[in-house]
């Protein structure tokens, strides 16, 4: 397999004709318009800890994540599922047969964002992804990262992505710059063998990198991730905000490119059920914990930490590991 051919093949899953078009794509995906260290995200005094999703099919997602993400199976029954990498539980995944697809104009699950450790192990996944003919929704150049989109078999967001080293990442006045623009497709696969998949399963190393959340109300939405759960903002743009732990580009996104003025979740739909920020620092933890008593939310005491719920219903758990 060669490179050009590895790139018309991406185009083709990606549903466009150029890299142009396929950036194009991953900006609808972002929602702005046209025109790192890899293991910085798991250094932060906070970070991403992993994902729940309530699904209807759970033999066919948990397949899902298993061949296309390359996670592995650590558990599974016949009401749930959980996969991770390196030993690490990422993704649970639970049985709700009877459930209705969430709409995608409610709030809710935007996309999981797997960061791979180094960019050579995204070109090689990408290479596995061509192989074997997976949908794509767009691909990127984000500045700070690299970035490819598709969906899973019940329509949730997946981000698969690389960061660039930290010092390359463009801050000003407390803001970082970031962008929608083509991925450079062939530089990516010149770090690899493009006529060997030999992406088999994730390395150990893999995370979830950052959430990205649909919401009702951005500056709601702030309010509660920000005045009280304490991430701060790294970006704001087009209906978006992105905010983060110890100068992250972003651990969580939220928008309303869909969902504006959304209400409460049902939780009988699929979707997020929860996902986790975890800290290794108790003063951190206990901080957020009395944010949340004194601004009258809805907590739920966990044997590590607490579970919150935001404004439309999908739960936080704040954990000390």
């Amino acid at each position: 397999m060669t490179i050009d051919f590895t790139r018309r093949t991406l185009l083709q899953l990606a549903g466009a004709s150029s890299l142009a078009m396929a950036a194009a794509a991953a900006a609808r995906a972002e929602g702005t318009p046209q025109g790192g260290g890899p293991t910085y995200a798991s250094r932060t005094p906070m970070r991403v800890g992993m994902v729940t999703l309530r699904v209807k099919d759970l033999d066919k997602v948990a397949d899902y994540y298993r061949d296309v993400i390359g996670l592995t199976v650590m558990e599974r029954s016949a009401s749930a599922a959980r996969l991770g990498a390196g030993g690490i539980a990422l993704v649970v995944l639970e049985a709700r047969p009877d459930a209705m697809i969430e709409p995608r104009n409610a709030a809710g699950l935007y996309h999981t964002a797997f960061l791979m450790p180094t960019r050579r192990d995204l070109a090689r996944w990408l290479v596995a992804a061509a192989s074997h003919r997976v949908p794509l929704s767009g691909f990127a150049d984000h500045l700070v990262s690299e970035s490819v989109y598709l969906d899973d078999p019940e329509g949730n967001g997946i981000e698969v992505y690389a960061d660039r080293d930290p010092s390359q990442w463009q801050w000003s006045e407390g803001s970082v710059k970031m962008a929608t623009d083509e991925l450079n497709i062939p530089d990516l696969l010149s770090l690899t063998n493009t006529r060997v998949a030999d992406y088999a399963r994730a390395p150990e190393g893999l995370r979830v990198g950052h959430m990205h959340l649909r919401v009702g109300d951005l500056a709601l939405a702030e309010s509660f991730y920000h005045g009280t759960i304490g991430l701060d903002p790294t970006c704001k743009r087009n209906g978006a905000a992105f905010l983060s732990s110890g100068r992250y580009h972003h651990h969580l996104g939220m928008n309303v490119w869909q969902s504006q003025g959304a209400g409460p979740r049902d939780d009988a739909t699929t979707g997020l059920a929860w996902f986790s920020l975890v800290t290794a620092k108790q003063d951190i933890l206990a901080a957020q914990e009395e944010r949340l008593r004194k601004g009258g939310a809805r907590i739920t005491a966990l044997a590590d930490g607490v579970e919150a719920i935001d404004p439309w219903g999908t739960r936080v758990r704040l954990l000390r590991v």
